[in-house]
């Protein structure tokens, strides 16, 4: 498991004690699916502080995960995440994201076919109203006929696709977008049952329809191929 942060304080020591306490199935661990390579039991948890001027390193620290340091930018972190990770099966979870009960067993069974490179989780958020259950909706809608999941629902890969592919690439935003087409280009994407419930602070924070119509403009410019320092610029003005 590789959870990218900045200024996390608040929120990483329960994410990482999340992914700790989640058992899978609900019953006894140890009668988990298993599938070659990935230990469903035992998950190894990497915290990779972006340069937090907070407490996220102690906290991540003190829940059990071990923490790495590296220049900020997600992609950056993600990248020297998976390398300081042992797993033969690389989670890439989001810190303010928390799986479902059951992820693990989902995970190891998909991977019981040799074509599944890696795959997603249906995205949750985790907020009330009629605007997140459409976004809802428009996601699984993306996912299902475009194959294109995001960071946000979690996304989990084979080492030896990420070693195949070089890993990912550094780019200022939309990294999460690069991986998937680049796994989509060495297998199958698996989607899972068990989802992936996932903070609305920012569509919160900077409006629901602006984010929501910013995150679909940047999906756009990626698919026309548009400069992603540009992309970055836009989304973040």
């Amino acid at each position: 498991m590789v959870i990218p942060a900045l200024d996390e304080g608040s929120r990483i020591g329960r994410a990482v004690r999340a992914v700790r306490g989640s058992s899978g199935s609900g019953g006894d661990a140890q009668a988990e699916v298993q599938s070659p390579g990935f230990n469903a039991v035992d998950v190894e948890i990497v915290v990779v502080d972006g340069g937090s001027q907070d407490d996220t390193a102690a906290q991540a620290t003190r829940a059990g995960a071990q923490v790495i340091h590296t220049a900020a930018g997600r992609a950056r972190q993600l990248e020297a995440g998976w390398r300081a990770s042992e797993g033969d099966v690389v989670v890439f979870l989001h810190a303010d994201t928390r799986l479902e009960e059951g992820w693990r067993p989902a995970v190891a069974e998909s991977l019981k076919d040799p074509r599944v490179v890696g795959g997603a989780f249906r995205l949750r958020f985790a907020a009330p109203g009629l605007f997140f259950r459409l976004l809802e909706a428009s996601v699984a809608f993306r996912v299902r006929w475009l194959g294109l999941p995001y960071g946000d629902q979690g996304l989990f890969v084979r080492r030896r696709t990420l070693e195949a592919i070089g890993g990912l690439p550094d780019v200022p935003i939309l990294e999460d977008l690069d991986l998937v087409r680049a796994m989509r280009a060495q297998g199958r994407l698996a989607r899972l049952a068990p989802r992936a419930e996932t903070s609305a602070r920012r569509y919160v924070e900077a409006g629901r329809w602006r984010t929501a119509a910013r995150h679909l403009g940047a999906l756009l410019m990626w698919t026309l191929g548009v400069d992603r320092s540009r992309i970055a610029r836009w989304v973040r003005r």
